[in-house]
């Protein structure tokens, strides 16, 4: 079915159109006209997904220059992988009716968990486990040791891609996960990084919320982006729950225990370093020394998970003196962690804002806000410098880094139920030691009051 949307062409893929889903492309077609944004709503049930694809990639055939990409955004991968069958059924109905050759790039892009193809890597369970093994067979670092001893393990798939991939675009079509996986077995190459080198070149890309809100995986992913894409975000009462996610941060007793003994791991690590190659830890002092944006020039293997948006002016300055060695840094983080377990001994609930927390921090152990907003981004660098193989097993200490960095940079947010947009909202801190204890901290309106839990023994 053709349909004229105010001067649009639009191709439907269906022979019957229900009076809803004509209304929602009318506003949708306005909304693009009006380069602003939108909130629409129908019921479940009445193909908006096909309608709201349909418009939108007609938009994009009529003003290339405009619409350079979309981007859709879904919760869970059986809802990407139903967008992409019916983008699939889309672009079919348009080589039908239009008698052309397809020349549109659409893929979907998710976690290395449900792309790998490494038949050791893809056979683990838990999708942490994946990213490191991942990491531990395609870090540079680890790739240039390989030089010099080649019965190390390696990522063929990856060594495919980065020698070939790259210079042969992936070809035009529609491709789900599914359809990169066999893709890159076909080819010898590794559908992850595949897709991920893609997505800049491709017109429509469907992937999970995370990879445009969370800031320690956008930073990594969809930087690159153009400016000019449509940005459509499904059940998208959703994203508030997202983003308190993504900046909230859970730490029990359990993850001190392990964050100490990935600080012991390090501490002997460092020693053995400076005994065999010393040469690296200075050379990693010198470039914290001009800044982070300079020590963190790195590798797309190199970078497990970008930091949690730090400013870009505090990404210029030098690193504080007080973590500039790595023996300075393991030493703050020790005291920074027992600190942390102070805290957790208590046996009721406790609120506290940011600032709060800063003061109190400063008071008893004399840590500063300043080097606590480095943290994520200096145990970054020294794991590199460290050349840490599996970084999976560092997953706790590098929680509370962020925690840190979190907690220092971020004391208030926006509220955007205000009337003004501009009330304001505190991060606040919850400690409590009920029978787990732990620590949370997230954004709360400021009118929220502290609660306190009934007195229990501490496990």
């Amino acid at each position: 079915m053709k349909l004229n949307i105010e001067g649009l062409l639009v191709y439907f893929p269906y022979d019957y159109i229900y009076p809803e889903q004509y209304s929602y492309m009318l506003e949708l077609k306005r909304t693009l006209d009006a380069k602003g944004h939108g909130v629409l709503e129908m019921p479940s049930g009445t193909g908006k997904t096909i309608s709201l694809l349909s418009l939108i990639v007609a938009y994009q055939r009529a003003y290339p220059l405009e619409v350079t990409k979309l981007i859709y955004c879904s919760r869970t991968v059986p809802e990407i992988e139903k967008v992409v069958e019916e983008l699939r059924k889309l672009m079919e109905y348009y080589s039908k009716e239009a008698g052309e050759k397809n020349n549109f790039l659409a893929l979907a892009l998710s976690s290395r968990k449900n792309l790998c193809v490494h038949p050791e890597v893809s056979s683990l369970r838990f999708g942490k486990e994946v990213d490191g093994k991942c990491h531990s067979l395609t870090a540079s670092y680890i790739r240039a040791q390989r030089h010099s001893n080649p019965s190390l393990p390696s990522c063929r798939f990856y060594e495919e891609f980065d020698a070939l991939g790259r210079q042969v675009p992936l070809p035009a079509g529609v491709y789900n996960l599914d359809d990169l996986k066999d893709f890159g077995r076909r080819k010898g190459w590794c559908p992850y990084y595949l897709a991920r080198y893609s997505i800049v070149h491709a017109n429509i890309i469907v992937y999970s919320y995370h990879y445009l809100l969370d800031p320690k995986i956008a930073d990594l992913v969809s930087k690159e982006l153009a400016k000019k894409s449509v940005v459509v975000f499904d059940e998208a009462h959703n994203i508030d729950n997202v983003c308190i996610d993504s900046m909230s941060v859970n730490i029990t007793r359990r993850t001190l225990d392990r964050s100490q003994a990935n600080v012991e791991t390090l501490q002997s690590t460092i020693l053995k370093i400076k005994e065999t190659d010393a040469a690296k830890l200075k050379e990693e002092y010198r470039r914290l020394v001009e800044g982070l944006k300079e020590a963190n020039v790195a590798r797309e293997t190199d970078i497990y998970m970008s930091n949690p948006v730090l400013p870009d002016e505090v990404l210029q300055e030098a690193v504080p003196g007080s973590i500039r060695t790595a023996e300075h840094f393991v030493g703050f983080m020790k005291r920074f962690l027992e600190y942390l377990k102070a805290r957790l001994r208590i046996h009721h609930v406790v609120q506290e804002s940011a600032p709060q927390f800063l003061k109190d921090i400063s008071e008893k152990v004399c840590i500063d806000r300043k080097p606590l907003r480095f943290c994520a981004e200096r145990l970054r660098s020294l794991l590199r410098t460290l050349e840490i193989a599996d970084i999976a097993d560092f997953s706790a200490i590098t929680l509370i880094s962020n925690f840190a960095t979190l907690v220092s940079t971020y004391s208030k947010g926006t509220d955007p139920a205000g009337a003004d947009g501009q009330r304001a909202i505190s991060a606040w801190l919850y400690l409590c030691a009920l029978l787990v204890p732990f620590l949370l901290w997230t954004y709360t309106p400021e009118s929220w009051t502290s609660t306190r839990s009934p007195r229990r023994p501490s496990p």
